[in-house]
C-alpha cells in the first residue's frame, strides 16, 4: 500500500531527533576537548615543532611533521578531558568554567575519561612505528598529562608541571630522530617550563579571586603582588635559554629577528597585565600563540635561508 505524505513524516521524526541529539552530543564532545579553542593546542605545538627542525637540523621528515601535529592535537584534547574530569566540583564555582559541559552535567564524568582514553590511544597508534625510546617516552607523556590536574590541590606552582606537560614534545622529537635526547633538549623544555609559567599565569590572573575562595593552588596566588614581574622573568628566562640553545645549533639572523620579536610582544603582554584587569590578562595569554608562532618561523627561515 501507498504510504501517505502524514506517515512518512511521523516514520521520519524520530530519525530527525535522532540526528539533533546526536549533533548536541557531538557539540558538548568538542567543546569538552576544546576544539573551540584552539589557542592551547598551538602553545604545544610550537615548541614540538621548533625541536623536530632543530633535531633534523632543518629537514625534517614531513610523516613527522604530521604524527606530532596530530598527536599534539589528541593529547591536549584528551588532556582537557581528564582537566574537567578531576575539576568538576571546583569549576562551578569558577565564573569562566561553570558551564563547561562535565560541571554543568550535559557530559558524565564515565564519558569524559572515556573520551579520553579513546584519544590517548588514538595518540599511542601514531607512536607505534616510531623506535623504543619515544615509545617509553611517550608513557611518561601520558602519565604527566594526566596527572597534571591533580597538582593543583597540593603544589603551589602547577603551572611549572603544566610546562613540562606541554613542552614533553620536545624531548620527543629529538628521541624520534636522533634515538636519544641530547642536552639541548632539555634546555629546551625547562625554557618551555619557563614560557608555561609566564603564560599560564597571565590566565591565572583571570580566576585569582574564585581560585582563592575554593582553595585553588595557582602561580598567581603564590607569586601574589609580584605575580607581574614574575611573568617578566620568567619570559626573560625562557627567551635566555632558546637563545642560547638556537646560537649552539649555529642559527643567525633570522633566528634572533624572530626571537626579538617574541621579546616585543612579551613587552606588549607587560601593558596588558600591568593592572591585572580580567579579560586584559586572558587577552594577553592569548597572545602567546603569536609568541610561540614568531620564535618557530624565526628557527624555520634561518635553516630556509642558508
Amino acid at each position: 500500500m501507498p504510504v501517505s505524505i502524514e506517515e512518512s513524516y511521523n516514520a521520519g521524526v524520530p530519525a530527525f531527533r535522532s540526528l539533533i541529539m546526536l549533533k548536541e552530543k557531538l557539540s558538548l564532545y568538542f567543546r569538552l576537548v576544546r576544539l573551540d579553542k584552539p589557542v592551547g593546542i598551538m602553545l604545544l605545538l610550537w615548541p614540538t615543532l621548533t625541536a623536530l627542525w632543530l633535531a633534523s637540523d632543518g629537514h625534517p621528515d614531513w610523516k613527522l611533521v604530521t604524527i606530532y601535529t596530530l598527536g599534539t592535537i589528541l593529547m591536549r584534547s584528551a588532556g582537557c578531558a581528564v582537566n574537567d574530569y578531576a575539576d568538576r566540583d571546583f569549576d562551578k564555582h569558577v565564573k569562566r568554567t561553570a558551564d563547561r559541559p562535565v560541571t554543568s552535567g550535559k557530559i558524565s564524568g564515565k564519558e569524559a575519561l572515556a573520551v579520553a582514553a579513546a584519544l590517548a590511544l588514538l595518540s599511542f597508534c601514531l607512536v607505534i612505528p616510531m623506535n623504543t625510546l619515544t615509545k617509553q617516552m611517550s608513557v611518561a607523556a601520558l602519565i604527566i598529562a594526566a596527572t597534571y590536574p591533580y597538582f593543583k590541590r597540593f603544589f603551589a606552582i602547577p603551572q611549572a608541571y603544566l610546562g613540562i606537560a606541554f613542552g614533553f614534545g620536545i624531548p620527543m622529537a629529538f628521541a624520534s630522530i636522533q634515538n636519544q635526547i641530547p642536552v639541548a633538549a632539555w634546555v629546551l623544555l625547562t625554557a618551555n617550563i619557563f614560557w608555561a609559567v609566564a603564560y599560564d599565569t597571565e590566565y591565572a590572573m583571570v580566576d585569582r579571586d574564585d581560585d582563592l575562595k575554593i582553595g585553588i593552588r595557582t602561580s598567581a596566588i603564590t607569586f601574589g603582588r609580584y605575580d607581574v614581574l614574575a611573568v617578566m622573568l620568567c619570559y626573560a628566562l625562557s627567551f635566555a635559554l632558546i637563545t642560547i640553545t638556537g646560537l649552539q645549533y649555529g642559527l643567525g639572523i633570522f633566528f634572533l629577528t624572530g626571537m626579538f620579536v617574541a621579546v616585543l610582544f612579551a613587552a606588549y603582554h607587560y601593558t596588558l597585565i600591568r593592572h591585572r584587569e580580567r579579560m586584559a590578562c586572558f587577552a594577553a595569554f592569548r597572545h602567546n600563540n603569536w609568541l610561540g608562532a614568531v620564535i618557530f618561523a624565526g628557527v624555520v627561515a634561518d635553516y630556509s635561508f642558508r
